[in-house]
């Protein structure tokens, strides 16, 4: 059947996730659970709401693709004999045909295409006969295509083949094309069962994949987070008992008033999951909950302009948070979107010219946020700028142009009173050994103005720190022209000037990070791969340890604390949850896929960092840790598709 596609950067695309908001249910949509089991109930009168553009997942080509499987976990109630009711189908304009569909009756499965060049233009098709559904019983089907040959499995069981002599389409365009779950686009044949999981898998016959699980009836390749959540559910023979009752008034919500009224009340502070007590004027904490990460959840598929380079969040104050990306290209630019009803949207679009990356800072009451541009824009000229917020009209327009070359990286920061920023210049032409600039800004001019250059060798990182009364600058050195093995270095702030600390020898250093855990100091490197072209490579340039060092007070130094195996890291992200501590890195590469696990590691005392989650990415770029009202998040940039993900952090 179909070729094994398993080491390539295809995605499983869920389809019943794009209709389904990450926040929860929309019209035309109920829960239920069956079984023990969540599926989604779709309502007729909504049909037309539950569908999307093909171009929200077919990001790179408007092409269907020529081999794929669908996977369905269904419940079907009851069919008459000679209806039909649809899973799903694509289809084009107002009057055109269905361009590709999957259809159920009493005891048949047709999966339906159209070919205008291979079959006349008539629709094509395939039926799979004796196929009971309809036993309001959950049930997961495989349908594999590929060419002539159509295969289908219900339940992981084994599979039924058939060779028609129409091929499915090589190149069925998508142009204008919408998907459209439980429907054809209008009421008659609507889906009147429970739908769980809906999943087009490009390249791949998805039956080795998802046929692993114990209930086969029930075998998961994915389904929208809302559907995850499963209740415990408890014994039959258990009871609950209640040995005395005692008069006690809780109160949830939002924070109650406490008064002399309310006094010995409690009040169950659900955001915080902490009980209090009124003592007649204030509360109390009398039990508090000790947040823990449990496990990550896909929260937002969020579309971008282009690849991206790097994503800053920020909030400010009395407007919101917000995340502005780094687009690599130009047009569009880049884009700023703001947080809004528990998800980000399009907010401002920036012309850029490759943005590598963008930094948010502010100097009293003035807001600026500065993009590194990598290119040179239309008239050959090659800046980077600061933009600075309007309160007027809420939105950020273009203060300062500021000359460098190939920039990856702005770092802003405060010194005795003064704001500085210091720029990461990459190359000019082919020569990697330049200088990057720290500029000082001028309070009587308004601009930021040359302070020191600093010698630096592919610069892509610059990361300020403080201890005690002193300030560092660290800088991830990447390529000197010949070697990625070469020495970035720590400088420290004295006499007006930074000054050499110490030199730590990396491997196409990209990024670094520091974070405290208690009173100690931490310094994380991501290298991103080990090439020298005057010696004998290594067998995988790119699968090399990232190194943590910790200060020693004794020694005046950062001594090395732990390795790390990573492959072609590209950025850490140090976040707590509760009283733990996490380390997520962007490993981008690992020498034959950008399809690579990043890994968030928690820290465990004595063992050091421990890996706890592995999460599959594409190309990842940069991670950003956030907190809202709603929750914890990270949100990951993808340097090879136009799509970053925001994850939810769920807690125990």
């Amino acid at each position: 059947m179909l070729r094994d596609f398993s080491g390539t950067d295809l995605h499983p695309l869920d389809l019943l996730a794009e209709v389904v908001p990450a926040g929860g249910l929309r019209n035309g949509i109920r829960m239920l659970q069956v079984q023990g089991v969540r599926g989604f109930q779709l309502l007729a009168s909504h049909s037309q709401s539950l569908c999307f553009p093909a171009s929200r997942i077919f990001l790179h080509c408007d092409r269907f693709p020529e081999e794929f499987s669908v996977i369905v976990t269904l419940r079907v109630l009851s069919v008459p004999g000679k209806k039909n009711e649809y899973i799903f189908t694509v289809m084009g304009e107002e009057s055109s045909p269905v361009l590709v569909g999957l259809r159920y009756s009493l005891n048949k499965l047709h999966f339906l295409f159209w070919s205008r060049e291979l079959s006349n233009g008539w629709q094509t098709r395939v039926t799979f006969r004796d196929i009971s559904l309809v036993d309001n019983q959950w049930h997961t089907l495989v349908l594999a295509v590929s060419g002539h040959s159509f295969s289908l499995t219900v339940d992981c069981s084994i599979p039924v083949d058939m060779v028609v002599d129409t091929p499915f389409p090589a190149s069925l365009t998508m142009k204008g094309a919408s998907f459209y779950v439980g429907s054809r686009r209008r009421r008659k044949g609507f889906f009147t069962g429970l739908l769980r999981q809906l999943v087009l898998l490009p390249g791949s016959d998805a039956t080795s994949r998802i046929c692993t699980n114990m209930n086969l009836k029930l075998a998961v390749l994915s389904i929208p987070p809302v559907l995850q959540d499963l209740p415990v559910k408890p014994g039959s023979n258990e009871v609950l008992k209640y040995p005395y009752e005692a008069k006690m008034q809780v109160t949830f919500g939002s924070r109650p008033p406490c008064t002399k009224t309310e006094k010995a009340q409690f009040w169950f502070n659900v955001s915080q999951k902490g009980l209090n007590l009124c003592n007649g004027s204030a509360w109390l904490s009398v039990l508090e909950a000790k947040e823990r990460l449990d496990y990550v959840e896909e929260y937002q598929n969020l579309v971008t302009n282009s690849e991206t380079l790097g994503i800053e969040i920020f909030a400010i104050p009395e407007v919101g948070l917000f995340a502005a990306t780094a687009n690599r290209q130009t047009p569009p630019g880049s884009a700023i979107y703001k947080w809004m009803d528990g998800k980000f949207v399009s907010y401002q679009n920036i012309p850029t010219y490759q943005a590598q990356s963008w930094k948010y800072f502010t100097i009293g009451k003035k807001i600026f946020l500065a993009v590194a541009n990598f290119e040179q824009n239309e008239r050959g000229q090659e800046f980077s700028v600061i933009y600075k917020w309007s309160y007027r009209t809420e939105k950020f327009i273009s203060y300062q142009r500021i000359s460098t070359h190939n920039a990856r990286d702005w770092e802003a920061f405060v010194i005795e009173g003064e704001a500085f920023l210091a720029v990461a210049n990459h190359r000019e032409g082919d020569n990697h050994n330049i200088n990057s600039v720290i500029y000082r800004w001028n309070p009587r001019t308004g601009l930021f103005e040359t302070n020191q250059t600093i010698s630096t060798s592919g610069a892509y990182d610059w990361e300020f720190f403080t201890i005690g009364p002193y300030s560092f600058l660290a800088v991830a050195n990447t390529f000197n022209g010949t070697s990625t093995r070469i020495y970035s270095h720590i400088y420290v702030w004295l006499s007006g000037s930074f000054q050499l600390f110490q030199s730590i020898l990396t491997f196409g250093a990209a990024d670094w990070e520091v974070f405290h855990i208690g009173d100690r100091v931490f310094l994380v490197v991501a290298n991103s791969h080990s090439y020298d072209s005057g010696t004998l490579m290594p067998s995988n340039l790119y699968a090399i340890n990232s190194s943590i060092y910790e200060l020693n007070i004794t020694a005046q130094m950062f001594i090395k604390f732990q390795d790390l195996l990573t492959y072609s890291a590209l950025d850490w992200e140090f976040f707590s949850v509760g009283e733990d501590s996490f380390l997520v890195v962007a490993n981008s590469f690992d020498g034959f896929t950008f399809s690579v696990n990043s890994i968030i590691y928690r820290w465990q005392g004595y063992e050091g960092f421990v890996a706890v989650h592995h999460l599959p990415t594409f190309g990842c770029r940069d991670w950003e840790a956030f907190n809202t009202t709603g929750g914890s998040y990270l949100i990951y940039s993808s340097a090879k598709e136009p799509l970053s993900k925001v994850l939810k952090l769920k807690t125990v």
